[in-house]
C-alpha cells in the first residue's frame, strides 16, 4: 500500500521529482535531500567516497541531490517508489527527525529503516563568562521555578532543535509549563552568543561546533555538554548526564534505507557502515569537518530514532507547535 502525500506545495512536487530518480539503481546510490553543500550533502559524498575506497561497494556510489520540504520530498519518494531497493541509502539527521515528529513528512518515523549514526555535533548549554548562573543545577532550578526571569536563545525558531533540546533539559530539571520559557531565534549560534556577551541574552543552546572559538577564548562558559561522554576537544566540560540531567542533544548525521529492504540486506549495510566508521578515513574526515565520531547502528540506532522522535513530538505538542 502506498502512503498518500499531503497536498501542500512541498509534497505536490514529490511525484514529479521522484519520477526523475526513481528508476532502480544499477549501483549503490546515496540521496542527499538538499542542494549541494551542507550536512546531508557532506554525509552522502564523504560516506560514498569512503565506501568506494574501502571496496565496500562495487564501483562508485552515485550521489543524488533531491531538495524539498527539508527532506520530506525524498522521504515520500523512498516510501512510495523505492521501499525495497537494497542499493539505496539516504542521508538524515536530527533536523529530519524533528520534521517527522512535527508531522511535516508524509509518513511516520517507522516507514523506513534506520541504518546508522556515524557522527554528530554536540549540543551545549552556554552562559556568559560573567553570568551569575554558574552551574547546570542552578540553571535548572531557575528554569523550574522562575522560567520567565531569563531569556534563552539559539539558531532555530520555537520548536526547532536548539529550542527543543533546551526544553528537554528544563523538563528533566522540573519545569512543568514549557511555554513559560522565553526564547529568541538568531541566524546562528555565533549571533546568539554575541548578543549574550552584550547582555541581551542569558542562556544559549546551540552546537559546540558553532561556538568553540568563544569557549577557547574564555568569553563564555559551558554549563553542560548534551552528550554521552565528554567532548574530546573539551574534556573538562561536564555532560548533563554527569550532573543528573539525563538528556543528550546530538545534531547527528546518519542514514536510512527503504522500509521493505530485507533483514539480510539491512544487516549487510549496517556491517559495512560500521567498517567504514572504524576506518581511519572516516575518523579523519569526520573530525576535519567538525563532527565527533559517534556510532549507533542497526536496531540500537532505530530504537534511538523512534525514542527521540517521540520526545520531540511530545515537547512540540506541549509548546503548541503541533496540536
Amino acid at each position: 500500500m502506498k502512503i498518500l502525500t499531503p497536498t501542500s506545495a512541498a509534497f505536490g512536487i514529490v511525484m514529479a521529482v521522484g519520477m526523475t530518480v526513481s528508476a532502480p539503481a544499477s549501483a549503490a546510490e546515496c540521496i542527499a535531500p538538499s542542494n549541494p553543500g551542507g550536512g546531508w550533502d557532506f554525509t552522502c559524498r564523504t560516506i560514498g567516497r569512503i565506501l568506494s575506497e574501502l571496496d565496500l561497494v562495487e564501483g562508485n556510489v552515485q550521489v543524488t541531490n533531491m531538495p524539498g520540504g527539508v527532506g520530506a520530498v525524498t522521504y515520500a519518494m523512498v516510501v512510495n517508489e523505492r521501499p525495497d531497493d537494497p542499493e539505496l541509502i539516504v542521508a538524515t539527521s536530527t533536523v529530519g527527525i524533528t520534521q517527522i515528529a512535527q508531522g511535516r513528512y508524509p509518513a511516520p518515523v517507522d516507514a523506513v529503516r534506520y541504518l546508522a549514526m556515524l557522527g554528530a555535533d554536540v549540543g551545549v548549554i552556554a552562559v556568559d563568562d560573567d553570568s551569575p548562573i554558574e552551574s547546570l543545577d542552578q540553571l535548572t532550578e531557575i528554569m523550574a521555578n522562575e522560567p520567565g526571569s531569563i531569556v534563552t536563545a539559539g539558531s532555530s525558531g520555537a520548536g526547532g532543535w536548539d529550542h527543543i533540546r533546551l526544553l528537554m533539559v528544563a523538563r528533566e530539571g522540573g519545569l512543568d509549563d514549557l511555554n513559560a520559557m522565553r526564547w529568541v531565534q538568531f541566524d546562528g549560534g555565533t549571533d546568539a552568543v554575541t548578543q549574550m556577551m552584550g547582555g541581551q541574552i542569558d542562556v544559549v543552546s546551540t552546537d559546540m561546533g558553532e561556538i568553540a572559538g568563544f569557549v577557547e577564548s574564555g568569553d563564555i562558559r559551558i554549563l553542560a555538554a548534551l552528550s554521552d561522554e565528554p567532548i574530546p576537544a573539551f574534556p573538562d566540560i561536564p555532560t548533563a548526564k554527569s550532573q543528573g540531567i539525563d538528556v543528550t542533544g546530538y545534531n547527528w548525521r546518519g542514514l536510512y534505507t527503504g522500509g521493505e529492504v530485507s533483514d539480510e540486506e539491512y544487516d549487510e549495510w549496517v556491517s559495512d557502515l560500521e567498517t567504514l566508521y572504524n576506518s581511519e578515513e572516516w575518523q579523519t574526515a569526520a573530525v576535519e569537518s567538525g563532527l565527533i565520531p559517534i556510532w549507533r547502528g542497526g536496531e540500537e540506532f532505530s530504537d534511538f530514532v523512534v525514542s527521540e522522535a517521540a520526545v520531540m513530538e511530545e515537547i512540540s505538542r506541549d509548546i503548541g507547535v503541533i496540536e
